[in-house]
């Protein structure tokens, strides 16, 4: 039996909160009483507007590729270390665009490693993604012909993970836009900049302005992060960041940077120096997906989207053995131990220590 304990469900816990918990396939998100959003505000005297509505952000150690969930042998249904990774990997990034003037982001506090405090954004409904090489779906689609990638047109004979000559801003949709014709109704679709400026509210934005900052800070953000793993050797392929609404101290809108920014789950990260003899050694959740699609047994389950049904149950039956999950571990805590210039400690026990934190220094927990 292993002897690892990981969070992978953390839906449960007794944090008092006002209606459902939001559980997505990582994070999962308890809104707070409105009493306990403007004790805590006043106590720990957070920089954001009374009233402003907060939220505890617990992550999980489970692992979610091709919009399913994999599990491990021996009841390791989640990746030892994988969400204090995340955490410190995205918040380690979130501070570095603070100090060079970029947005700000969503964390008003964090408590444990595990654990964001997060304040109430009015999201963007764009999945804003950069790209500075061309591989992965990108490749795929160029290898049969395809040359326009949101309304952007890439030029004949490029090669397989070759760098482009530009950051290519590639967005998609965040979520099911169904008031658009030339958009189909369902999530995740390319999208150009033309659909989003001339649909402006639809996709939850102020302004067209908003449009043209939204893509100034994504491919500033990536600049940044590109330059900082390029002095670890390491190379930022692609990414994808999100964007919200907040208000200032001013009662000012404010665009900001949300959920998380360069970790890798949401980039592909490649060692360099593997890179330059040819070869590509991912740093990221890629190799993951990569090892699915070598190990299946059929890979065009996972590839084919109109065969959602086959997927989701490959992904219950399909038991991952505990030596891949341990690789994987040791993929994410040693590219984030890497980032942020120390070593990430995997707690014993995540769950226990997040609601002692939670119950002692924020007094939270609903007691039995």
């Amino acid at each position: 039996m292993t002897s690892y304990k990981v969070l992978d469900v953390n839906d449960d816990l007794p944090i008092r909160t006002k209606g459902e918990v939001h559980s997505g396939k990582v994070r999962s998100v308890y809104w707070l009483t409105d009493d306990d959003s403007a004790r805590l505000i006043k106590e720990k005297s957070y920089k954001v507007p009374a009233g402003t509505e907060l939220a505890i952000m617990v992550i999980s150690d489970r692992i979610s590729a091709f919009d399913c969930i994999w599990q491990g042998e021996n009841g390791l249904n989640g990746v030892p270390g994988k969400g204090i990774a995340l955490n410190s990997v995205a918040a380690h990034w979130f501070k570095l665009f603070d100090k060079a003037g970029l947005a700000g982001n969503h964390i008003v506090d964090i408590p444990h490693p595990y654990v964001w405090i997060v304040r109430k954004a009015s999201t963007v409904k764009v999945e804003a993604i950069a790209r500075q090489y061309i591989t992965g779906s990108m490749w795929r689609d160029y290898a049969k012909g395809v040359r326009n990638f949101c309304g952007i047109d890439l030029p004949e004979g490029l090669k397989a993970n070759q760098k482009l000559d530009n950051v290519l801003i590639t967005p998609s949709t965040k979520g099911i836009i169904e008031s658009i014709a030339d958009i189909p109704a369902v999530d995740d679709v390319n999208i150009t900049q033309a659909n989003i400026t001339n649909n402006l509210d639809v996709f939850n934005f102020k302004s067209a302005d908003d449009v043209t900052k939204y893509e100034k800070l994504l491919v500033e953000g990536f600049k940044l992060i590109s330059d900082e793993l390029a002095k670890l050797a390491q190379i930022f392929v692609d990414t994808k960041f999100e964007f919200g609404y907040v208000e200032d101290l001013n009662g000012t809108q404010q665009l900001i940077y949300i959920d998380e920014v360069g970790t890798p789950d949401s980039s592909r990260i490649w060692d360099e120096a593997s890179y330059r003899e040819g070869k590509i050694v991912e740093n990221s959740k890629e190799g993951f997906r990569q090892l699915l699609i070598n190990n299946v047994p059929e890979s065009d389950v996972l590839l084919n989207k109109d065969r959602m049904g086959e997927r989701e149950q490959l992904a219950k039956d399909y038991i991952l053995p505990e030596s891949v999950m341990l690789e994987v571990s040791n993929t994410y805590v040693g590219i984030a131990s890497k980032i942020v210039g120390k070593e990430i400690v995997i707690p014993e026990d995540p769950r226990k220590e997040v609601i002692a934190i939670l119950d002692n220094d924020y007094g939270l927990i609903v007691k039995k």
